[in-house]
C-alpha cells in the first residue's frame, strides 16, 4: 500500500519505523518542520509540507499522528480523497460538528479507521478483558486507575514548554495526553453513567494547561471508579486496580503483569507479558490490526465510535472541572 504520515514528532516516527519493521515501504511524509527531533532518520523519505499536494500522491492510508488540534483538519481531508484512517489518541482537542462530519465521510465512503488507544492491545489487559467478559470474578464493584509521569522528562531531547502536551493551543493537557485510561475503562466496564472531575496545575511547570485531573465516573452496571492523572510524578507509575464480588485485580505498566486474585480457592494466578514482550509491541499490534482491516476488512478493536466515546468523557470531565 502506498502510505501518508502526517506528523514526525515521536509518536510518528515510531509509526514509520513499524511500518518498515511490517514491511511497507512506499510512504510518503507530511510535516511542517515543527518536529524537535534531527531529521537524519527521515531524509531519504519524499516529503511534501502542503496536505493538499500530500494527498494528491493518492495514498491509501493515512497516518494522522500531528498535534492534537489539528487532527480534525487532516482527518477530513484525507477522507474526502478517499483514504483509510489511523488516527491517534485522542480523536480532537474538542468536540465539535467537525467530529460528527467525520463519522458521515468515512461511513459514505466505507472507509476503515481505526483510533491509536494501543492498550486495547496489550496483551495482559487483553486476558483481564476476557476475565471480566466472562464473569470469571463475578460483578466488578469498584476500580482504581493511577497514571503519575514527569512531563519534562518525556522527551529530553526537547524543552517540555514546547510540546503538544504543555500547550493549550496544540490540544495539550493531562486529560488529552493521558486519556488512556479513559478509553481502556469503558472497555473494560462499558458505558459510563456519569461522572465528576477536578483538574487544576498544582505544580511548578511552566505549562498553560492542567497537570492533575482526579475522576470519578459511575457506569451503568453499578461499577464505581477513579482514574489519577498527573504530569509531575517520579518516577513514573500506571496501575489499575480492580474489586470484584469474587475476586481481586492488579496490573502494573511497569512490568506488564497482573495478579488476579479468586476468593473461591483463595488463590493468586499471576498473568506475565510473552517473553520479550515490551512497549512497542502494542504499537506494532495496532499496526499490522489497521492493515489487516484494510486487506481483509473486518472490525476495528477501537472504532471511530469508541474514539468519540473517548472524547466525549474527556469534554465531560472538563465541563465537570469547570
Amino acid at each position: 500500500m502506498k502510505w501518508l504520515i502526517a506528523g514526525l514528532g515521536s509518536i510518528g516516527r515510531r509509526h514509520l519505523r513499524n511500518l518498515l519493521t511490517l514491511g511497507e515501504k512506499d510512504i510518503l511524509l507530511y510535516r511542517t518542520h515543527h518536529s524537535t527531533l534531527p531529521d537524519d532518520e527521515i531524509s531519504h523519505f519524499p516529503v511534501e509540507t502542503d496536505l493538499t499536494a500530500a494527498l494528491s500522491h493518492k495514498p491509501d492510508a493515512v497516518i494522522i499522528a500531528n498535534p492534537t488540534s489539528e487532527h480534525m483538519h487532516t482527518a477530513h481531508a484525507a477522507a474526502n480523497a478517499g483514504c483509510h484512517l489511523f488516527i491517534e489518541k485522542p480523536l480532537a482537542d474538542r468536540m465539535s460538528e467537525d467530529v460528527e462530519k467525520l463519522e458521515e465521510a468515512i461511513r459514505s465512503a466505507e472507509l476503515k479507521t481505526l483510533v491509536g488507544f494501543q492498550f486495547r492491545f496489550h496483551p495482559v489487559l487483553m486476558r483481564l478483558k476476557t476475565v471480566l467478559s466472562e464473569n470469571c470474578l463475578g460483578r466488578v464493584y469498584s476500580f482504581r486507575v493511577h497514571w503519575g509521569e514527569y512531563l519534562p522528562g518525556w522527551h529530553p531531547w526537547e524543552d517540555y514548554r514546547i510540546s503538544y502536551a504543555a500547550r493549550k493551543d496544540l490540544g495539550g493537557g493531562v486529560v488529552n495526553t493521558l486519556c488512556h485510561p479513559v478509553d481502556y475503562v469503558r472497555w473494560l466496564f462499558g458505558e459510563v453513567e456519569s461522572l465528576s472531575a477536578v483538574t487544576g496545575h498544582v505544580s511548578d511547570l511552566e505549562i498553560d494547561v492542567e497537570d492533575l485531573a482526579e475522576i470519578t465516573l459511575k457506569f451503568q452496571n453499578g461499577c464505581v471508579g477513579s482514574i489519577h492523572l498527573d504530569y509531575y510524578q517520579r518516577p513514573p507509575s500506571h496501575w489499575i486496580e480492580i474489586i470484584a464480588e469474587r475476586g481481586h485485580v492488579r496490573w502494573d505498566n511497569e512490568t506488564g503483569a497482573a495478579k488476579i486474585y479468586r476468593a473461591e480457592d483463595q488463590s493468586w494466578e499471576l498473568v506475565h507479558p510473552p517473553e520479550g514482550f515490551e512497549r512497542n509491541d502494542l504499537f506494532l499490534a495496532e499496526l499490522r490490526h489497521f492493515i489487516e482491516l484494510i486487506t481483509n476488512g473486518g472490525e476495528p478493536r477501537c472504532s471511530l465510535t469508541d474514539g468519540i466515546r473517548a472524547l466525549e468523557l474527556t469534554e465531560a470531565i472538563h465541563a465537570s472541572a469547570k
